[in-house]
């Protein structure tokens, strides 16, 4: 009996669970006509200018100034979605799930960026005042307020375009 090891009862349980997945199957399509379209190229200013009005903010001590933090809220968290739709469009990913109704999406998105960015455009330029003048921080938070204005009229025009996209498939 000294050589004998207890013997173990091992119990192996299969939990089973019912779970939708969405499949994007197959390899990932580029769409090279997305990056010339008006969708495409206005995506990318948003990308790109959203960009700026984030980092010269950033780089900055935003912190001492209430205002700059909703600005930067406002820029980074629609610069982040706005990369995810530009991937998104720019794989035709969005052609493979088609239980969202990506027009609707799109136009709730762009609709939202731009009061939301109309907003903090205008409390970003109203901060920017003579007061702050003398930081010099100054030119920074100019130049991201005329930046936050452009990346505005980009997605002003991308919820037109959505709109118009939106009222053709209703």
């Amino acid at each position: 009996m000294e050589g004998e090891r207890p013997r173990s009862d091992t119990v192996t349980t299969t939990v089973s669970s019912h779970m939708e997945t969405i499949s994007l199957g197959g390899s990932i399509a580029y769409d090279r006509s997305f990056l010339r379209s008006p969708t495409g190229v206005l995506l990318l200013m948003e990308i790109m200018f959203g960009l700026l009005v984030w980092a010269l903010i950033a780089g900055s001590e935003y912190f001492l100034f209430s205002a700059f933090g909703w600005v930067m809220f406002v820029a980074v968290f629609y610069w982040v979605l706005s990369v995810f739709f530009f991937l998104l469009h720019l794989t035709r990913a969005n052609t493979r799930i088609t239980k969202v109704p990506w027009s609707l999406v799109g136009l709730c998105f762009n609709g939202s960026a731009f009061v939301l960015y109309l907003i903090a455009a205008v409390v970003e330029a109203s901060s920017v005042n003579k007061d702050v003048h003398q930081h010099h921080n100054y030119n920074s938070w100019t130049a991201s307020s005329f930046f936050a204005f452009i990346v505005t009229v980009c997605y002003a025009l991308s919820t037109y375009f959505s709109f118009q996209a939106w009222r053709t498939k209703s």
